[in-house]
């Protein structure tokens, strides 16, 4: 009897780690470390309490360092076999994944499922992934740049925090009094150096304009929009004496209390919260010069991938992508960053008291009718075209060349003709 209940209980041990071998793993790979890794850790610790998340182990990969690295990093793993299972890249890096037909499309589990509306998921979270008739993203954080303002050097410098500046000559006005405060104090500074020329995108769409044609065979960001757009980055130099930082250290010297107004995505607003640690008032408020009726700004932020060609992992990967840009996934992003969930649920029923309690997040909520895709250029010289107009308005940020702003913007309308595809 008791040689039987011992077999009896090896069998079952045996069983049990049968069953917990039998675990799928699905690997993540996200961009941005120092914003997500909490996030993400986050939804995986909810996940694994869920039925689906008993199947399935959810391992990551150490985050990209950029959106540009993230893609990199993938389609140089497409041509070895190596790609995680899901990667997570930035909205305007969906195009050359799926043009090079590395991402999966993800119609067909769509279709499959029951009460998707019910859950908060909607046609315009498809919309944001949709390229060539097929969902190949669901957008897991989104996010739109907004101004950030001490509201303690506003003060010192005769400003009114009750009416912030609704324009640039407002902007560049305030940013000029700050900036006399004293030698290490900094009026303003533009994030313009953040990734895939967004906030050059953002003054160019603000005033209704676009970075190509509507059939993509020629530039149009040396329209008038560009050409307001781009002066506009001069001034931020000549008149409102913005340092020559990069991204990092203009948050840090932000948070530090020694810059009066900045200028970037509401993604960092958790994060540079958490830096000021209470040293000074902080108050966000709406991008600056948004022409009515015309002008929208770009939606920042990531969506989800699948990139595993195996079918039984691909069917475990879309259980993830539903949880991570679910109701539940969705409101761990708006209470760990700054960003926005696309989530209705999550808007609707996990953050209803939310931004009610936290209405420097909700600014970004507010200009949501702005919202327009983040723009990539075709072809196989998408990246590159990045770093060609990044160099460009490096020129005019150091200073170099911030008293001619349109004769940069012509040179920079030249290269990057040069780049598109043959044809355009």
């Amino acid at each position: 009897m008791r040689t039987g209940m011992l077999l009896a209980a090896a069998a079952a041990l045996l069983v049990s780690t049968a069953a917990a071998r039998a675990q799928t793993e699905i690997v993540i790979q996200y961009p941005y470390g120092e914003l997500f890794n909490r996030t993400h850790a986050e939804i995986r610790e909810a996940f694994e309490k869920t039925e689906a998340g008993k199947d399935i182990k959810v391992t990551f990969r150490p985050a990209y360092e950029s959106y540009e690295d993230g893609t990199q990093k993938v389609l140089r793993e497409a041509i070895t076999g190596q790609t995680p299972d899901i990667t997570f890249q930035g909205l305007n890096r969906l195009r050359i994944l799926v043009d090079r037909d590395i991402a999966v499309p993800l119609k067909g589990f769509i279709e499959q499922e029951k009460d998707f509306e019910a859950a908060g998921f909607h046609q315009a979270m498809f919309d944001i992934g949709t390229m060539k008739g097929d969902v190949y993203g669901i957008p897991f954080a989104i996010s739109l740049p907004i101004a950030y303002y001490n509201l303690d050097l506003v003060k010192r410098a005769g400003g009114d925090p009750a009416h912030l500046p609704t324009t640039w000559d407002e902007v560049f006005a305030l940013s000029a009094k700050i900036d006399a405060l004293g030698d290490d104090i900094n009026g303003m500074s533009y994030a313009w150096n953040i990734t895939g020329n967004w906030l050059f995108q953002a003054p160019v769409f603000s005033q209704g304009g676009t970075m190509m044609n509507a059939d993509e065979t020629r530039v149009a960001f040396d329209g008038p929009e560009g050409r307001w757009a781009i002066t506009q980055i001069a001034r931020m130099v000549t008149e409102g004496k913005m340092p020559d930082y990069r991204e990092a250290d203009l948050r840090a010297t932000f948070a530090a209390g020694k810059t009066g107004i900045h200028f970037t995505s509401t993604s960092d607003l958790a994060k540079v919260t958490d830096m000021i640690g209470g040293k000074f008032a902080l108050k966000t408020a709406a991008f600056p010069d948004v022409k009515p009726g015309v002008g929208r700004l770009p939606a920042g932020g990531n969506l989800a991938i699948v990139l595993t060609k195996d079918p039984a992992k691909q069917k475990a990967a879309w259980e993830v992508v539903k949880f991570w840009t679910g109701a539940e996934g969705a409101a761990v992003v708006a209470r760990t960053t700054g960003y926005m969930p696309p989530n209705k649920k999550a808007n609707e029923v996990y953050l209803k008291d939310f931004y009610q309690s936290h209405p420097n997040n909700y600014v970004a909520v507010s200009q949501l009718p702005l919202l327009t895709k983040w723009y990539a250029f075709p072809g196989e010289n998408g990246l590159k075209i990045t770093d060609v107009i990044k160099d460009h308005l490096q020129s005019i940020v150091n200073g170099s060349r911030a008293n001619e702003p349109l004769e940069v913007l012509k040179e920079m309308s030249a290269d990057v003709e040069k780049l598109l595809p043959r044809g355009s």
